[in-house]
């Protein structure tokens, strides 16, 4: 690895990056009653200011790994950085909806550069299960974003009001172009940089995204993560209608829920090079299948309360979290000349999963706590058949991984 920074400090750096696409969803959810009072907006409006933000950051997700591939990873960190902050700045200068809207749509195509080019960055320094290591330490770190994330907002919307959040995710991304320009050094060589060229990147996307084995891993790694998604998307409905919390309560649904990916994800990094993937795929599943079960019960048995409702989210964080590195890394590991576009490639279809489910799935889902249960259980199952294909695809071209 590159001796001018650290392993720690490397961690660190990349789950701060990682973390900015969720905290500039999850810091602002506390706001939204506020937005519609103030923009004179109804809640589907601002609802549509999820979506707004989500789509460029899909479309855009096929772009950074590609940009990152060509100029290397530092430059492109750093130029995310000051376009976010100043989307930020313009987000809490909006006075309208449509304005929210468009300011949320320039966040959105500079959010997921940090987490699409961390993902290559860890490829271009680690390889094998230092790679699953760094992956699982980064993702402990990662989840404490949006557990913190919605108690600051909410703190800070009742102190400053909303706008404030907003303030506050320009100067987040400003500390971390510093941070960066000071601290992390570029990974990728020029020697191995790809030409950003239309018929190169055409060609290189179509192989990548034309492998069933890859689709496989990608998907599954969505509706893992849509499992959780669809209660952070609910989250204003789910927690102040349904269970009776106020704005400042959200950590009944991310407290919980970010615990339990702190320990999956350390517990993979504990059995990183000991346990074989399909092993402890297996064990993933079976912990997210128990959150499952637990969530239809309370959901179905006893009336919506704290904090019955909110148990299911750290079992099955824990094992959604357990799953998450090794089914990235078995992706990347397909494409080992093509990491940057690879991680944008899967980075797109994890994000086009949760855009979709936040414009469409999520409203039909928010009425009752049994149908976000029923929601989970269909993510959980369509995740475990996804996983299954991979396997069924390409573990005979795998190496064995004892």
């Amino acid at each position: 690895m590159n001796s001018e920074i650290s392993y720690r400090l490397l961690a660190v750096l990349l789950a701060a990056l990682s973390a900015l696409g969720p905290f500039s969803i999850d810091t602002y959810l506390p706001s939204f009653l506020e937005i519609g009072a103030k923009l004179q907006a109804s809640p589907w409006e601002v609802q549509q200011t999820l979506t707004a933000y989500m789509l460029p950051f899909t479309v855009m997700t096929l772009w950074h790994g590609a940009i990152s591939d060509a100029y290397g990873r530092r430059r492109m960190i750093l130029g995310a950085m000051v376009l976010f902050a100043l989307a930020s700045l313009g987000c809490a200068l909006a006075n309208s909806i449509q304005m929210l809207w468009l300011m949320r749509a320039l966040q959105g195509v500079t959010a997921g550069a940090g987490l699409v080019v961390g993902r290559a960055v860890v490829r271009d320094v680690y390889q094998g299960p230092e790679a699953q290591r760094l992956m699982a330490h980064v993702a402990i770190m990662f989840a404490l974003a949006p557990a913190v994330a919605p108690i600051l907002g909410g703190w800070l919307h009742t102190w400053f009001g909303w706008r404030s959040v907003f303030l506050f995710m320009a100067f987040s991304a400003l500390s971390l172009f510093v941070a960066c320009r000071a601290l992390l050094p570029e990974t990728l060589p020029p020697a191995a940089r790809q030409p950003l060229n239309a018929p190169y990147l055409l060609g290189a996307y179509k192989g990548v995204m034309s492998s069933l084995p890859f689709q496989a891993a990608c998907l599954a790694v969505s509706c893992n993560f849509l499992g959780f998604f669809i209660y952070v998307t609910s989250a204003p409905v789910f927690l102040i209608r349904h269970l009776g919390v106020s704005e400042t309560g959200f950590f009944w649904l991310f407290g919980p829920a970010m615990a339990g990916m702190m320990c999956g994800a350390w517990l993979s990094g504990r059995l990183a090079g000991r346990c074989s993937a399909p092993r402890l795929l297996l064990l993933a599943y079976a912990l997210m299948g128990l959150g499952v079960a637990v969530d239809l019960g309370v959901s179905f048995l006893r009336p919506p309360g704290l904090p019955w409702s909110v148990i299911h989210l750290f079992i099955y964080n824990l094992g959604m979290a357990l799953s998450m590195p090794t089914l990235t890394l078995l992706a990347l590991d397909r494409f080992p000349l093509q990491r940057g576009l690879a991680a944008s490639c899967q980075a797109f279809l994890q994000s086009g999963v949760n855009t979709l489910a936040a414009a469409a799935l999520v409203p039909l889902l928010w009425g009752s706590v049994g149908h976000l249960a029923l929601g989970t259980l269909a993510m959980w199952s369509l995740g475990g058949l996804f996983s299954y294909g991979f396997f069924r695809l390409s573990l005979p071209r795998l190496p064995q991984r004892e």
